[in-house]
């Protein structure tokens, strides 16, 4: 027998028996675990990481064949208990639900389900002349790791037990899956969404026909010589559950709020009457189209409300200033979310259109795991005034005109005095 056959044969015993010592049948095996992989918030070595990964391809084909047996997919609980001595240690993970977050922001079953809808997309591109024996798991998990820990590649080389190339390329192919197959993930709602997305903000605020809070934020690059850093503007259009409904990145960072939103598609699409062009509901005989909600970074336009200056206190733009606060931080959360992902909160060590490339990964991931309610990537922080950068970057009043300017003034104040009276009946 040939030394190469001998070893892989050999290779495929040793994994199988490791398979029957993990298993969650085997006697003891959550106290085995626990001693043999005391690492619930570590990473496994190079060999371990590849090996892992490698193995969960067998078991996903396992279980897939076992699901068709059973009446309904297990829940999170019943896998945490199948993959207790299994897979999940396979992982380079321990029991703890924390440790797979900690390296692809996601929990286990969220991870399975995303390989199985991008495995065929995956598996189906290697670099030119560099054909990659490469599973989809293993390359979703170099692509997941790069995205969630802002690692280098030679870091991710020698954490994979693959070469810098490969990891280049399974990180630039991961994005560029999502933003080519998955960009519908990011989607503006149709009338009937808007509708539901409306009701909520009226539920918390009790202001009518809101469809959704607008914010620009930036991320710092570095330049291509390797020392000065330069930054990207994405501009973003949320819910109030977070969930990204627009967003254009790609703009130099050192533009103004306002004049990314006119050089925006969605900026020239209500401009034109393709989007919130519903019809208006009335407040107090006043016509309120639909509109969105913007910092002070932002004109006042009909279809644009931004905070009053200098509100007197317990004054109707007071109340509606506390609402507009509290719609914000929908906005504000999803940007701190957003930065909490490795590769987007440090400077970022790419080409520009790669970075903008990251940029749009993360937002797509961001909200297709809203879509699963896996919450294992949302951020909460105490002061979010520390990620809100509208005084920053002060709108241009090129773009306001008088006449536009005095109907939204008009809106606003009609909304000011509904904001007073739902507060009030909330005491």
């Amino acid at each position: 027998m040939e030394s190469s056959t001998l070893l892989t044969l050999l290779s495929s015993i040793s994994q199988l028996i490791l398979l029957l010592l993990l298993s969650p049948n085997s006697t003891n095996s959550s106290s085995s675990s626990a001693n043999v992989f005391p690492i619930a918030h570590s990473f496994l070595s190079a060999h371990e990481m590849a090996a892992t990964l490698s193995l969960l391809a067998l078991s996903r084909k396992r279980k897939r064949t076992h699901f068709s047996e059973r009446d309904s997919e297990p829940t999170d609980h019943d896998k945490d208990q199948e993959l207790g001595g299994g897979d999940s240690v396979q992982l380079g993970l321990t029991r703890s639900p924390d440790s797979f977050r900690n390296c692809f922001r996601m929990t286990y079953s969220t991870f399975e389900w995303l390989c199985g809808l991008l495995e065929p997309l995956l598996e189906c591109r290697d670099p030119v002349g560099l054909p990659l024996n490469l599973s989809a798991e293993l390359r979703l998990g170099i692509g997941l790791f790069r995205l969630s820990t802002g690692s280098s590649y030679p870091e991710i080389s020698k954490q994979f037990g693959v070469s810098e190339p490969v990891a280049r390329f399974c990180a630039k192919q991961l994005c560029r899956v999502l933003c080519t197959n998955y960009r519908f993930w990011i989607e503006f709602p149709n009338p009937n969404e808007l509708a539901s997305v409306s009701a909520a903000f009226g539920s918390q605020t009790g202001l009518p026909n809101c469809c959704g809070v607008i914010d620009c934020t930036r991320f710092k690059t570095v330049k291509n010589d390797g020392f000065h850093e330069e930054s990207i503007a994405a501009q973003i259009m949320v819910d109030s559950s977070s969930r990204i409904l627009s967003i254009v990145a790609g703009f130099r960072g050192n533009k103004g709020d306002s004049r990314v939103l006119k050089s925006s598609t969605l900026y020239k699409d209500i401009e034109a009457g393709r989007l919130l062009n519903s019809p208006p509901v009335n407040v107090d005989g006043v016509a309120v189209n639909q509109y969105l909600i913007g910092d002070e970074g932002y004109p006042l336009l009909p279809w644009l409300m931004v905070p009053f200056v200098d509100a007197a206190k317990g004054s109707n733009e007071e109340h509606f200033n506390a609402a507009h606060n509290l719609m914000r931080l929908s906005a504000l959360r999803t940007i701190v979310s957003l930065k909490s992902w490795g590769i987007l909160s440090r400077p970022i060590q790419e080409e520009f259109k790669m970075a903008v490339a990251y940029i749009g990964a993360c937002s797509i991931l961001h909200n297709g795991l809203l879509r699963r309610e896996d919450f294992s990537a949302m951020c909460d922080v105490d002061d979010y005034s520390l990620y809100d950068q509208s005084s920053q970057y002060y709108r241009d009043t090129s773009l306001e005109e008088n006449s536009i300017e005095r109907k939204a003034s008009v809106i606003r104040t009609a909304l000011a005095a509904k904001a007073k009276e739902f507060q009030n009946t909330q005491v």
